[in-house]
């Protein structure tokens, strides 16, 4: 692939904010950037001009499919189908989230994604249960519910061959902390969400490894004065990153707003897209439950909970700049830098030897054009 030269209007990363400057690509990494004009060097390449604020592309470490595709049930080609609309919507990097199923339809999704992630068009799986909290289970079936038993724990992590990147499960659960440390001693993430834990529960658990915590406010106890729970935690634990729905549903302004500040440097913002996003409102199924999606809200058939979202990082992106009034670097941690270090994703910031994916920003901060590994969508 040849060199490219991009001259953008703005350039903003999680370490830089650069007025006019410019990116030189080749075989899909970053070359070199800089502000001003490109460098003598680079003068005979033609630039194309890039309108508005180039970032680097959104990382969704939480998303469970599009396109009518869940990548629990799906086969490989409803699987990229379901990743490239995340793609072109900005969400360059993806890790394909798995929903509460039985041990064999775990390892069946398993078999299909694992090579998905080989080839890239995924960086990872993440398993939300069935390590979960029945309390707290949100549009997990119970009936598929269970505690993490040392076998299946070994069982999943053979099936994933090293592709397990995050798993979310409730640390109040028998067995919980051994696994833990099981799975984070084999290099998986462990999130700690759809509990019904105490605080102290939390910590213990963030003190066995634990890095991240699920959606936060949603699947878990509300925050209470005296026993604020994994939420309480959540805001105050420095170890721990918090993941943040952020599609006007599933938390309110002030809430959300609550959780920027009390996380500032490990907000996540993550879509929990499930199969609707990009398709129709009509009837779905998900972790073994029976889901309604009307005007794109996804909730249980008996309306008793939210079933995950039908947006994107992007559209969260935009809320933050402007419900949350935001400056673009904090947007660019929190849909980016910091997901891409929890998860330890390699290039992931527009520097050089990076890998050249980026999003354009108009003024709103809605997603216009977007390129992945030097192509554009």
């Amino acid at each position: 692939m040849s060199t490219q030269v991009l001259r953008v209007d703005r350039l903003v990363t999680a370490d830089a904010d650069v007025g006019p400057g410019w990116l030189a690509l080749r075989d899909g990494h970053v070359l070199d950037r800089g502000a001003g004009a490109p460098p003598t060097d680079l003068s005979a390449l033609p630039p194309e001009h890039v309108a508005g604020t180039v970032v680097p592309g959104f990382v969704d470490q939480h998303v469970h499919g599009a396109l009518g595709v869940d990548f629990g049930t799906a086969d490989a080609d409803g699987a990229r189908r379901a990743a490239a609309h995340h793609h072109r919507a900005g969400s360059t990097r993806l890790v394909a989230s798995v929903a509460t199923a039985s041990a064999a339809s775990l390892t069946r999704a398993l078999g299909v994604l694992a090579p998905l992630v080989d080839e890239g068009v995924l960086d990872g799986v993440h398993l939300e249960g069935p390590w979960l909290s029945e309390a707290r289970r949100g549009a997990h079936d119970p009936g598929l519910l269970r505690s993490p038993e040392p076998a299946e724990v070994e069982s999943l992590l053979e099936a994933a061959a090293g592709t397990l990147r995050v798993v979310t499960m409730a640390p109040e659960l028998p067995g919980a902390v051994d696994a833990v440390r099981r799975l984070v001693a084999a290099g998986v993430v462990v999130a700690l969400g759809h509990s019904d834990c105490t605080a102290e529960q939390a910590h213990a658990a963030a003190d066995a490894g634990a890095t991240v915590v699920t959606h936060v406010y949603n699947g878990m106890r509300p925050l209470h004065h005296r026993e604020p729970g994994l939420a309480g935690a959540a805001l105050t634990d420095d170890r721990l990153a918090v993941e943040l729905i952020l599609d006007g549903q599933h938390v309110s302004r002030d809430a959300a707003e609550i959780a920027r500040r009390a996380s500032s440097g490990r907000l996540v913002l993550v879509s929990d897209a499930m199969a609707a996003t990009g398709w129709s409102d009509g009837r779905y199924e998900i972790a073994g439950s029976q889901v309604v999606v009307a005007d794109g809200v996804a909730m249980l058939a008996d309306g008793s909970s939210l079933a995950g979202s039908t947006g994107t990082v992007g559209a969260g992106v935009a809320r933050l700049l402007g419900e949350h009034g935001v400056g673009l670097q904090e947007a660019v941690r929190a849909s980016s830098a910091t997901s891409a270090a929890i998860l330890g994703l390699v290039g992931a910031g527009l520097a050089p030897g990076d890998r050249a994916d980026l999003v354009v920003l108009d003024e709103a901060g809605v997603v216009g054009r977007v390129m992945r590994q030097g192509r554009w969508l």
